[in-house]
């Protein structure tokens, strides 16, 4: 039935029975009559189909790591449990067109290795001696560090150590490709690829944050440098602090950039490390856009529509697009760190990003 707005200027047709055998004429060609659906496909504001959820890791590890001996690494592609929100199943996205998984590899493990179309990202939760190759470079990776493997990229995974698992965390615009139609995948001829002969290569050539080599051309969409150490972002977040409190809304925050453009690392996602000082209480606001947080330090709490989500160390929550929320540190003495990815390079892209601040009386004040 057709969603009837008593308004001037929006769809307010009334079906009756000659209406009705229209209709089903029309359907007999394939087509329908625009004020059907018009006020559902032009909505006054976003209506998102996904809802805020919360992912508790002390609940989630032991699942993750009973998979681990339930299904072969190199039988599944890859060991991954994803985190699939209640009203975006059909695609089996977290949020939005965003996907989210926690991969587990045991000791000495490896995975062969593939590619496709979607853009990928990496935040390690547990580990050490976790590796990926993204096109020959070998990146070694640890707690908290923030890796991507870019669009059309090969890439494989492995634990070199030989007494504990790896575990991270995976983020995908699996959803997004999908729709549009254009996804790919492919499985590396030789399965795995010849590494190059110094590892972190990237990080080498571009990680320095402050110098960019002379005559190194780059004609890629995404970022050259694969990979994000943690005590180098968690630093930077530290310096800032200390001139800076940031914003109102996400406190000292900063974003994954590529060294080569200063733009998000790829073009349908970005991802950001925030420092939410001691005690820190953030005003609300929402935005168009979605985003997935991993609490990577610390312990507080997130309002989402009017909902309490406590958090603590690795705990995984989203925030769908337009959503109102806020952040709050319950620490007094010590910062939390949130880490997100998101779909803003896309919605920016488009120039489809708004922002307004949350106002208690009943005003809405639009941010730049």
């Amino acid at each position: 039935m057709a969603k009837v707005e008593e308004i001037a200027g929006r769809a307010r047709v009334h079906d009756n029975a000659e209406l009705e055998d229209f209709y089903a004429r029309l359907d007999t060609v394939g087509s329908g009559a625009l004020w059907n659906v018009a006020n559902e496909i032009e909505p006054w504001y976003p209506q998102p189909k996904s809802v805020p959820m919360f992912w508790s890791y002390q609940r989630m590890r032991p699942l993750v790591v009973e998979s681990a001996s339930l299904v072969q690494g190199q039988d599944a592609g890859r060991r991954v449990i994803y985190l699939v929100n209640d009203g975006r199943r059909d695609i089996a996205a977290a949020v939005g067109l965003l996907y989210t998984g926690i991969q587990i590899m045991n000791p000495g493990e490896s995975m062969t290795a593939h590619r496709h179309a979607a853009s990928a990202l990496r935040f390690v939760i547990e580990g050490t001696g976790a590796w990926t190759i993204v096109d020959g470079d070998r990146l070694q990776v640890g707690p908290n560090d923030f890796a991507v493997t870019p669009s059309g990229t090969w890439h494989e995974h492995g634990n070199e150590a030989d007494d504990n698992y790896v575990i991270w965390q995976d983020g995908l615009d699996i959803p997004l490709v999908n729709a549009l139609d254009a996804n790919f995948y492919e499985v590396h001829p030789d399965l795995y690829q010849v590494p190059g002969k110094v590892n972190n290569t990237s990080i080498l050539t571009h990680g320095s944050g402050i110098l960019k080599p002379a005559n190194r051309n780059w004609g890629k969409p995404y970022s050259p440098l694969l990979g994000f150490p943690w005590e180098q972002t968690r630093d930077a977040l530290v310096n800032l602090s200390r001139v800076s409190d940031g914003t109102d809304h996400d406190g000292v925050i900063m974003e994954y950039v590529s060294p080569h453009t200063g733009g998000s690392v790829m073009p349908t996602m970005g991802a950001h490390m925030q420092m939410l000082k001691p005690g820190f209480a953030a005003k609300a606001h929402r935005h168009t856009g979605s985003v997935v947080y991993h609490v990577a330090e610390g312990f507080g709490h997130s309002i989402i529509d009017g909902r309490r989500y406590d958090w603590k160390e690795h705990d995984i929550f989203v925030v769908p697009s337009w959503s109102w929320h806020e952040h709050v540190n319950d620490d007094p003495a010590n910062p939390a760190f949130l880490f997100s990815f998101n779909d803003f390079p896309m919605i920016n892209s488009l120039s489809l990003f708004k922002e307004i601040e949350y106002d208690s009386n009943g005003g809405h004040q639009e941010l730049l």
